[in-house]
């Protein structure tokens, strides 16, 4: 079929186009969520009029249920008109919750959107059981895999496929060797056939082009995808809009060429079979067939910061938290943040790519999300913390291993024993002496002032209850002689307090009289607490310093002043004059000027970086000045300032960097802890320039080929460049989410980042700050289409205070292992603390342990109570076969699919172990439970003993 007449001829009989109608839903993107779903309810209202009214109608809404719930929170009495159309197969929903991007979140978040996305489908009827995944940056290597394991078998996308797909269909494989036939969407993407009902501008005769001519000019374009025949899919639909009103009438006119259906109805048709198709291994990054708007990873950097804070706080200790040791009900708090987490993973909320308006409410559900999680973790180590001594302290281990760290706590000076060094000796229950360091100590005179008698009244109303400047009275004394009113203040008082005892004894004060506020010395330690898998351990202040257990302490951090160095026995630190840094291992290895910062222009939008013509990179400090912070030995860090003069704004007309600079500060805290074998970073300054980006580079000792990042479920192999060939320059900046490796060194992120394996190889940069003034530019120097309205955006140049975090390790092997799987697991996890609340005098509770789950190259992503079951995943993240475990003081497994239906059940060992062995890459779902709900885990035995709570897993 190569023309208008052999289109006219055939009509289309034997490989009919068919239209899918559509429409792709941006919840909030250049407005704000509110004013587009005002747009969403009007358009919703007329498709459900007119598919009610004409039963040849039918209408995929984009794959995401959130576009439905949007509605129906406005139109609930709709749910029943609605609900009667996805029944009918007629009104497509699903299979997302929301239309993610797939890098900027955790393979969970994913995981839960579609979990939620098809039950709340299900809801109304039925799912599309169609991976639809429509204007998604790119796609991320696990997603077959994941689509795989929730029993979808076609997946259908735009962006991202190179060029090695040259037909409507291509076999896309995980690296764990699942593969899903996926189609292409060419020649448009999901709009490939919007104009094609459209009204034309008037001809002579005032009529509009035949549908058969725009219909011929379609297949035209499309048969080169599909020269083997069948139909063509014609995604009637674009951004916000509605179908023609005679929609159906057209379809009819056309006859047998092209017929109505949903895009489940078309794939309903279509083979599931992968067999003889070019086949693409991975990610889908690649720039050949459409824009993957790459900048969108380092625009609006607070935004990646904060929603990889909230999405650690409730994966990794709300969810494991409440699952294990609560012994109520927080299920609901938990569904309220995973709501909000899923909806600002938006592919146009998290990107940063929206309005400031935009951004603003982004930024708030991610705060809401992080304090649900936060309120979560309140609830359950308060209740926890309740059998634990004033004084004392919880602390609870978010890893599935035996671990020891710091952690920061608040302890009284005066209760306990002391060291040689001064510092508070602390203890666990069995006895243990815990290594501790003072890092700061609490002023003990919080006010001392004079005041009138006759203020007294007015000076006594600072006292709520008991709470006095933020701490509670536990005794006040009157002077007469001297006219001084005394409190002492403590943390938690266990003494009688009355104010109106002390208003009585002042009742005839006269003349000036001094009031002073005394706290009870206190003092934040960093302590070193072994802790059990998932679990949680207890501290207190010792008796003496002489009758405890001291816990093994080999190398302690070391700070030398006069060559400004830190040294743990596994790294060695040193400061060079030009403020980097150099990084020196037991092995010999050495890594030089480390920590280099680069400040270059950016004239681009937040879509994609572009430089200037003339660009002016920055590198070179003014001054340099090294503070020192804390000596060890636990911990040992120093300040080095760098004083930079930095270009303020760019010159769009002109393509270069303004004149005039500005003085920027930054401050580089570089931190070695006792055990861990990376250095932690801190990078802080105050952004006073617009129209630039900001990098911090890692020179390697050796060049590399090849970069290798951890993502969602996976570490994924990147080159040096990237595949062109579209409308968009190629550059080689990609995401990276737990960490990025090359050359022997890993970088350790906090949060999503955008990295390059830039000068050949020869290092590393990791983009701090990227500020632009654009939603999107018409004019980009890295893009030859606009990706969006050229909507001025000034908070996207993010100015003011920005504080990043991240940490370098050497690594031996070739590529990043176990070792570096570790230290990032410890690194974006903390031990989590909580001050004790119990009787002063009540013994320390003594350890208990959760469960332990690992294996070679094995991390755990999720464990959450769910079907009165635990449910715990863990991935492969591995090239080689291995074998996972789970131990605990369960007695029934079984193994589940990614959406938690139940597959074989498991055998358990001795000790309440399951193992599973693991292809390369494997993604395993794994629920266990205590078949006899009268015995718990006791954290030495791994046994179950005492009285059942709902930590024991039972039905």
């Amino acid at each position: 079929m190569t023309g208008t007449s052999e289109f006219a001829e055939t009509g289309g009989a034997a490989d009919p186009i068919v239209v899918v109608p559509h429409t792709h839903w941006d919840r909030e993107w250049y407005l704000p969520f509110q004013r587009f779903r005002l747009r969403l309810v009007s358009l919703l209202d007329e498709v459900l009029e007119r598919m009610e009214r004409d039963p040849r109608w039918c209408f995929t809404l984009d794959g995401q249920m959130a576009a439905v719930d949007d509605y129906l929170e406005v139109r609930p009495e709709h749910r029943d008109r609605l609900a009667a159309l996805v029944r009918e197969g007629r009104l497509a929903v699903g299979p997302w919750q929301i239309l993610h991007d797939e890098f900027l979140c955790s393979g969970e978040n994913i995981v839960r959107n579609l979990e939620m996305g098809l039950c709340r489908a299900a809801e109304l009827g039925a799912a599309m059981e169609v991976g639809y995944l429509p204007d998604q940056f790119g796609h991320c290597a696990q997603m077959p895999q994941i689509l795989r394991q929730a029993g979808i078998e076609h997946a259908c996308l735009w962006r991202g496929v190179p060029s090695a797909v040259n037909s409507h269909a291509f076999a896309w494989e995980s690296p764990d060797g699942s593969v899903i036939r996926t189609t292409y969407l060419p020649e448009g993407g999901y709009g490939n056939a919007a104009g094609m009902f459209e009204a034309a501008a008037p001809h002579g005769d005032g009529r509009r082009p035949p549908l058969q001519r725009n219909a011929a000019e379609f297949a035209v374009r499309m048969r080169p995808w599909r020269p083997e025949g069948g139909a063509l899919l014609a995604m009637y639909g674009a951004d916000h809009t509605a179908p023609a009103a005679d929609l159906a009438d057209q379809i009819a006119a056309a006859g047998t060429a092209m017929r109505l259906d949903t895009l489940a109805g078309y794939f309903a048709r279509e083979d599931t079979s992968a067999d003889g198709l070019v086949r693409v291994r991975g990610e889908l990054r690649s720039h050949a067939r459409a824009n993957i708007l790459p900048g969108v990873i380092s625009a609006r950097v607070h935004l990646k910061q904060a929603m990889s804070r909230a999405e650690r706080l409730v994966e990794r200790h709300a969810e494991p938290l409440a699952a294990l040791w609560h012994a109520g009900e927080s299920r609901r708090f938990l569904d309220m943040a995973w709501r909000r987490l899923i909806e600002v993973s938006c592919h146009d909320s998290v990107t940063g790519c929206g309005s400031d308006e935009t951004a603003a409410q982004v930024a708030a559900r991610m705060a809401e999300a992080e304090q649900l999680g936060r309120a979560v973790c309140d609830l359950v180590t308060a209740e926890r913390a309740a059998a634990v001594p004033l004084d004392g302290h919880l602390v609870f281990n978010p890893s599935p291993a035996p671990r020891a760290g710091l952690v920061t706590l608040d302890v009284p000076v005066d209760a306990g024993a002391v060291d040689v060094r001064g510092h508070p000796v602390l203890r666990t229950a069995a006895g243990r002496r815990i290594p501790t360091q003072t890092l700061e100590t609490a002023p003990t005179v919080l006010d001392d002032a004079v005041h009138p008698a006759s203020e007294l009244p007015i000076v006594l109303e600072r006292v709520y209850g008991r709470v006095l400047f933020g701490q509670e009275i536990r005794d006040w004394s009157v002077s007469e002689e001297g006219r001084t009113l005394t409190f002492h203040v403590t943390r938690r008082a266990e003494t009688h307090f009355s104010i109106a005892d002390v208003k009585e004894r002042l009742r005839e004060a006269t003349g000036d009289w001094r009031v002073r506020i005394l706290a009870d010395p206190r003092c934040t330690v960093a302590a070193l607490v072994e802790t059990p898998p998932l679990g949680y351990t207890t501290v207190g202040p010792a008796d003496s310093p002489s009758d405890e257990v001291a816990v093994p302490f080999d190398m302690p951090v070391q700070a030398e002043t006069e060559t400004v160095a830190l040294d743990n026995g596994l790294l060695r630190v040193e400061v060079r004059p030009d403020g980097t840094l150099t990084l020196r291992t037991p092995h010999g290895e050495v890594f030089d000027g480390l920590g280099r910062l680069v400040d270059g222009g950016d004239l681009g939008d937040t879509y994609n970086y572009a430089p200037p013509r003339r660009d002016r990179l920055v590198d070179t400090p003014a001054f340099v000045q090294v503070e020192p912070v804390w000596p060890g030995p636990l911990v040992g860090a120093f300040d080095v300032v760098r004083t930079y003069h930095w270009p303020a704004a760019g010159d769009a007309a002109q393509g270069t960097r303004s004149k005039a600079e500005e003085e920027v500060i930054v401050t580089t805290r570089a931190e070695l802890r006792a055990g861990e074998p990376f250095l932690r970073l801190w990078v802080t300054f105050d952004n006073r320039c617009d129209d630039h980006r900001v990098r911090l580079h890692f020179p390697l000792p050796d060049a590399a080929r090849s970069s290798f990042a951890e993502g969602q479920f996976a570490i994924v192999e990147r080159g040096l460049t990237a595949e062109g060939g579209f409308g968009e320059k190629p550059v080689p900046t990609f995401p990276a989410t737990g960490f990025v490796a090359a050359g022997g060194l890993a970088v350790l992120l906090e949060h999503v980042s955008e990295y390059e394996l830039a000068s050949q190889g020869s290092e590393l940069a990791v983009t701090l700050l990227r500020s632009v003034g654009y939603l999107s530019r018409d004019r980009n120097a890295h893009r030859d289409q606009p990706a969006g309205p050229q909507l001025a955006t000034p908070q996207a140049q993010c100015r003011g205070e920005r504080t990043a975090g991240l940490a370098i390790m050497p690594y031996l092997s070739a590529e990043p292992g176990q070792d570096v799987l570790a230290a990032a697991e410890a690194y974006r996890h903390d031990l989590l603390s909580a001050p004790g609340y119990g009787p002063r005098t009540a013994p320390l509770p003594p350890a208990r342990m959760g469960i332990e789950a690992g294996g070679p190259g094995v991390v755990m992503t999720s464990l959450r109570e769910r079907d009165g079951w635990l449910e715990v995943r863990l991935v492969a993240e591995q090239p080689a076969p291995t074998t996972a475990f789970v131990r605990g003081g369960f007695t029934e497994a079984v193994r589940t699919d990614l959406l938690g239906r139940p597959g074989p059940a498991l055998g358990v060992g001795p000790g309440g172990t399951v193992t599973l062995p693991l292809r390369p890459w494997e993604i395993a779902t794994v629920r266990i439970r205590a078949a006899r709900p009268d015995r718990r885990i006791d954290s030495a035995q791994g046994l179950m003993t005492d009285p059942p709570t709902r930590s024991d897993w039972a039905t």
